[in-house]
């Protein structure tokens, strides 16, 4: 098995403040970010998500909008889960906590997210289609219908992180 901390084996997104954002890899085009003309861009539509997930229309598709805080957040495929950095002392430490933050995680409301195949997790302020000039991170899903829940863990006295957890759902 993979060790998380092992250097490369995790890459981390952050954002410039506002929300994490991921875009099915197919409808980035339409992702806006803060740039439009519009009153309300995508990325301020993205900040109007209240609690730690929301989904937001993008094309023909949905995005998923990682609310809260803009911690910096991994996807941990053996897990099915999305996980955010809240506090540890280092990656090895936090990493090393997520089997536990999973098993006790108070797990809030669910939210369904269709999905056309692989995401792009990146900083809800950049257009889609400049993901690749910034911070990102391509997360390989099947395509289909996905339970999305999410909890805020303190799995040991220094360390507290979030989970966004993903379950694929029967078709």
């Amino acid at each position: 098995m993979v060790r998380y901390a092992d250097p490369g084996a995790v890459e981390w997104v952050e954002s410039g403040g506002g929300p994490l954002i991921a875009v099915p890899e197919t409808v980035l085009p339409f992702w806006a970010g803060a740039d439009g003309d519009e009153t309300a861009s995508d990325y301020d539509r993205a900040c109007e998500v209240d609690g730690p997930v929301g989904l937001l229309p993008v094309g023909d598709s949905a995005a998923l909008v990682f609310g809260d805080e803009p911690a910096s957040t991994s996807y941990l495929p053996d897990h099915g889960t999305f996980v955010r950095w809240c506090a540890a002392d280092s990656e090895e430490e936090l990493l090393a906590r997520v089997p536990a933050a999973l098993a006790t995680a108070e797990w809030g409301q669910e939210v369904r997210w269709k999905v056309p195949g692989t995401v792009v997790l990146f900083d809800s302020a950049w257009p889609g289609q400049e993901t690749e000039r910034t911070e990102h991170l391509r997360v390989a899903l099947e395509p289909g219908a996905y339970a999305v829940r999410a909890a805020q863990v303190q799995p040991g006295p220094e360390t507290w992180l979030g989970l966004v957890q993903l379950r694929c759902l029967p078709h």
